[in-house]
């Protein structure tokens, strides 16, 4: 009797060119994404890039003042002056004594703003990095320690300011513990260490939560094997600490920088409006609105949004601020992949599978 015998099964591979079906949530894009992302969308495009686009078409504007020699009437409206509102700020009309020596007043602000923002990032860095370093260590009362630490950012700015305006009164504490009368509200130079100390005793909390948070991704292992290899405190803290917190810390240091570029309500609730030692360029800005004169308003407000830009680009591209969270993601491969046959002989090809046996 014939017996039939079983013929071995071939399965046969895909080509390497068939590209396989993505699903949508597998690497966040298609169109699930962004349906998931347009309500976000345009509420950014609604709040933050209607108002961007309005700003610069006013910035080549300018309100018509005065009497209209055509028809005796006063003028009103608006006229285009192109760059003007930009050229004006390198006129010098309107010179002021500040900090820094007699300026045009958008120069003078510009510098009040760039020093304040260095120097308060400085001490913020400093103080920020001396709190997530006690907080991260374990003793008794660990949890209230970190509250008291997290109230001065907790309190909104406008509420701090008035609070540090009543320190810094002439009768207040500040002048009391230091046995002196200083002017520190008024348009004096001790009226930039003030919006300083304040500014830094707000936020340096702000830096020290995000170290926090990167401190607490530090193995314990690693710190262990320091102290068996004999490293001392120090080196522990420049060759450990300091290079795994980076990522985290400057990205901390560049929220800050952009938050302080912008300051407003600090100076203005603290030490008021017109002092020119501490007037900076939203402060100024604002000022200029007020006045009507939307135009050169609206040129300082573009001005401050490009030097932000400027800041955050060579903080991104300079520093390696991974603001996005990507740092580790694996990037695709350009070009086809090359099939495992053309590689050598050692790799089976993957286009035929026999069933039943090797040979």
């Amino acid at each position: 009797m014939a017996t039939a015998t079983a013929e071995p099964q071939v399965t046969t591979a895909q080509p390497s060119g068939h590209k396989a079906k993505k699903n949508a949530l597998s690497d966040g894009q298609g169109r699930l994404a962004w349906i998931l992302l347009a309500p976000t969308l345009l509420v950014i495009l609604v709040v933050a890039g209607i108002p961007v686009v309005m700003s610069i078409r006013e910035s080549f504007f300018q309100t018509n003042n005065g009497v209209d020699p055509v028809t005796g009437m006063v003028a009103g409206g608006e006229k285009f002056v192109g760059l003007g509102n930009f050229t004006s700020i390198f006129a010098g009309t309107n010179p002021v004594q500040g900090s820094f020596g007699t300026h045009d007043r958008f120069v003078n602000a510009f510098l009040n703003t760039t020093a304040i923002t260095i120097v308060c990032v400085i001490l913020e860095t400093i103080l920020g990095v001396a709190m997530a370093l006690i907080m991260s260590k374990a003793f008794k009362g660990r949890g209230l320690v970190r509250a008291g630490i997290l109230v001065p950012w907790a309190i909104p700015t406008i509420v701090s300011a008035l609070m540090w305006k009543l320190i810094f009164d002439a009768d207040g504490v500040m002048n009391r513990i230091i046995g002196s009368q200083v002017l520190w509200t008024a348009d004096t130079g001790a009226s930039f260490w003030a919006v300083v100390i304040a500014d830094t005793w707000k936020t340096a909390p702000f830096i020290g939560l995000l170290t926090l948070a990167g401190l607490q991704t530090i193995p314990a292992e690693v710190y262990e094997a320091a102290k068996v290899d004999g490293a001392t405190t120090w080196q522990q803290f420049v060759r450990i600490t300091l290079p795994l917190v980076k990522p985290t810390l400057v990205v901390a240091v560049l929220f800050r920088t952009l938050d302080t570029l912008r300051m407003f309500d600090l100076p203005a609730g603290m030490i008021g409006f017109g002092k020119y030692r501490t007037e900076t360029v939203s402060v100024f800005s604002y000022l200029e609105a007020t006045q009507t004169r939307y135009g050169p308003a609206a040129a300082y407000a573009i001005v401050l949004f490009v030097y932000v830009l400027l800041i955050a680009f060579l903080f991104v591209k300079v520093l390696g601020a991974d603001v996005i969270g990507d740092t580790g993601m694996p990037k695709k491969k350009k070009g086809k992949d090359k099939s495992a046959a053309g590689k050598g002989g050692d790799a089976a090809a993957p286009g035929l599978e026999m069933m039943g046996g090797a040979h």
